[in-house]
């Protein structure tokens, strides 16, 4: 091999696990939160985190600081495989027992609420990085007390709202259908989405009032003379703009994280029922690449590798051909 060959292959080598490892480093998109009805840490991220609107997000902030809210996607349990009751004590289940977002637990009345009436619901799940598994939406029980912070039995664990298992990603949601029972006033939606290709589990909480206006059309019944609070998703922008300050990294959507390893998951549950709270269970192929999304949906990653592959091979391109020109010049 002639030098100039050499320097170009020692060029590329060297360029590639300095690019992998760029790459490994910076943040990457993940994971998700209800869209609709809005989450709590969603509707806070879409106020602003710098300077939220209502007094609950406010108090949120006060309570936990900002970075929650830069995190929003990323209210989870690395290592939850179906434990989540013995995981998640009373009183927080919105932070799923992580402090970082103590805020989403306080226990207050005014919350920003979706209007929401009896009857069918169509779910959507705002998703950064989609995974196999199984979403389970459950509903409190009639005489909810909404001023205080939710604890389990709060919840109505036997019969859940919504089930989803590998449902689309399309548009950068999760949409599934579920049906909405009697209910009146402010209650709470407290989804779980379980992975089945990793022990890792995300939750959010949903606050909704029942009777109030509902802006999607969502649901079917009579509206009461006095509106829900307001609710809003955050837009495309407003997550584009505030993911450069977003702490959650995914690491290869588990590959590189024991916490979100493809490892089966201790098949231990103490779910009060096995028909309620899902299982992981292990990959069929370990191929955490199947996440159930379509080709809308964007990895960061995915094309960071890409770039880095494509200027490594230009880089080499160019430096080959600069060895040859040397080489030509030189007889």
């Amino acid at each position: 091999m002639s030098a100039s060959r050499k320097v170009a292959a020692v060029t590329v080598l060297g360029v590639a696990p300095l690019a992998l490892g760029a790459l490994a480093a910076g943040p990457a998109s993940a994971h998700g939160s209800m869209g609709d009805p809005v989450s709590r840490v969603s509707q806070c991220y879409g106020e602003g985190p710098e300077s939220p609107k209502s007094d609950a997000c406010r108090a949120a902030v006060a309570a936990g600081g900002t970075q929650a809210l830069y995190d929003w996607n990323g209210v989870r349990i690395g290592d939850a495989g179906g434990r989540h009751q013995s995981l998640i004590p009373d009183g927080k289940l919105c932070s799923a027992g992580n402090a970082e977002f103590k805020g989403l637990d306080l226990a207050r009345a005014d919350w920003p609420a979706t209007g929401v009436r009896k009857g069918s619901y169509t779910f959507k799940y705002r998703v950064t990085a989609p995974h196999k598994g199984t979403f389970k939406v459950y509903i409190t029980k009639a005489g909810y007390d909404p001023a205080r912070s939710p604890a389990w039995d709060d919840l109505d664990l036997a019969h859940p709202v919504a089930t989803a298992t590998d449902p689309v990603a399309a548009g950068g949601f999760y949409t599934f259908s579920g049906t909405l029972p009697e209910r009146s006033g402010k209650q709470l939606l407290y989804a779980i989405w379980q992975r089945s290709d990793s022990p890792e589990a995300f939750y959010s909480c949903s606050d909704v009032s029942f009777g109030g206006t509902d802006p999607a059309g969502n649901g079917s019944g009579t509206s009461s003379s006095t509106p829900a609070p307001s609710a809003s998703a955050p837009s495309e922008e407003q997550i584009e703009e505030g993911a450069g300050k977003s702490t959650i990294e995914h690491g290869g959507h588990g590959d590189d994280d024991a916490r979100t390893s493809a490892k089966p998951a201790p098949a231990a549950t103490d779910a009060p029922s096995t028909a309620n709270e899902p299982r992981a269970t292990a990959a069929t192929s370990g191929n955490l690449a199947e996440t159930g999304g379509d080709g809308s949906t964007p990895y960061l990653a995915v094309g960071g590798a890409a770039a880095l592959a494509l200027g490594s091979a230009a880089l080499f391109a160019s430096v080959r051909r600069r060895a040859a020109v040397g080489g030509r010049r030189g007889r």
